[in-house]
């Protein structure tokens, strides 16, 4: 292991500036993909949140899509879109949008209704219990969503390097059709560390958020 780490090391040193760039666009296809499934997942899953028989058939739905492999979505959609970097910003926003939906609609669902009957109480408009009430209360599982989404795009984003979008998967291609493990661990460590950063800061955010946090 430790030689096979020297030959990553190595083949790395010899490649900085493609790492670099395949880093980039690794990240820009997670943030996209992330921020895009977040956008739709908040206002979706405060509308389930509110109505039982929607929360069914719209979480059934979306859940249903996770059976589905990531890389058979991505080669799904190629007739459609093409080998391009929106077919694979469309898979992966598909494998982020069910655990942010889900944490989503749990999060409002479980708010007390008695919380929000005492701030209409105190004057304050549905508009202003929503977003200084509610959202404030559920954004610690919100969070928690986003986590699990960033683990699970954060790897699968590797898959875009099959049809020749870029990113770490690059390394991981290459070493795969080379037959070099050393040249896949460049692909692969990245991803690791990259993974384990999100993990910590949104696992650090969603404490921070908590109501009573200190």
């Amino acid at each position: 292991m430790f030689v096979l780490l020297q030959e990553a090391w190595a083949y790395a040193l010899t490649h900085l500036p493609e790492l670099r760039d395949s880093t980039l666009e690794h990240l820009a296809l997670v943030f996209l993909s992330l921020g895009l499934a977040t956008a739709v997942c908040i206002p979706l899953g405060i509308w389930t949140s509110r109505s039982a028989k929607s929360a069914q058939s719209v979480i059934n739905f979306f859940n249903s899509m996770r059976v589905i492999p990531s890389i058979a979505v991505l080669f799904l959609l190629i007739p459609f879109l093409g080998l391009s970097f929106t077919s694979a910003v469309i898979a992966l926003i598909l494998l982020a949008i069910p655990p942010i939906i889900v944490n989503t609609d749990a999060a409002y669902r479980s708010i007390d209704p008695a919380i929000k009957e005492a701030a209409v109480g105190m004057g304050m408009t549905s508009r202003q219990v929503l977003v200084r009430i509610e959202t404030a209360l559920a954004l610690p599982v919100i969070i928690a969503g986003i986590r699990t989404a960033t683990t699970e795009v954060m790897a699968s984003a590797t898959l875009a390097a099959f049809i020749g979008i870029g990113g770490l998967g690059t390394f991981i291609v290459r070493g795969l059709a080379m037959y070099d493990l050393g040249i896949m661990l460049v692909g692969a460590i990245p991803v690791i560390l990259l993974t384990l950063t999100a993990e910590l800061s949104l696992g650090l955010l969603e404490r921070q958020v908590r109501p009573g946090h200190k």
